[in-house]
């Protein structure tokens, strides 16, 4: 698991979660990854966990040896909110639990997460493709 493609826009940034078959049999993902900001590997949970995003329904991804799915992440600027209402905190990874696992994968990610309960992200169901537009 990696990070794809990242695009920034006024007050968030949108980067792809991308999810690669990396055995020799076919498997499935569906639904939305488990995602969260946090202080190290393994680390504390920085704030609140990336919201699902209901406009992207659940649809099932098959994905044959060394193929990729990716879902997309939006990650809201914590300047954006009052430090009184934010509690800044500096992270060091996004943990991502694929759909349906229990296993975390660490991707190390530096930015400003919020520990106060502000929702700052939010993640699109797992789609096929890297997402990179190629």
């Amino acid at each position: 698991m990696k990070l794809g493609v990242s695009q920034g826009t006024a007050g968030s940034v949108y980067t792809t979660i991308v999810f690669t078959n990396t055995s020799n049999a076919t498997c499935t993902l569906y639904g939305y990854p488990g995602v969260s900001l946090t202080t190290g590997r393994p680390g504390t949970q920085i704030g609140k966990a990336a919201k699902e995003n209901p406009a992207t329904p659940r649809q099932l991804v098959t994905l044959h040896p060394q193929k990729s799915a990716n879902a997309l992440l939006r990650i809201v600027d914590a300047g954006n909110y009052p430090a009184s209402t934010c509690g800044p905190k500096n992270s060091a990874y996004l943990q991502v639990y694929p759909p349906n696992q229990t296993m975390q994968v660490y991707i190390r990610y530096r930015t400003m997460g919020c520990a106060k309960p502000v929702t700052l992200m939010t993640v699109n169901a797992v789609r096929p493709g890297s997402g990179s537009g190629s």
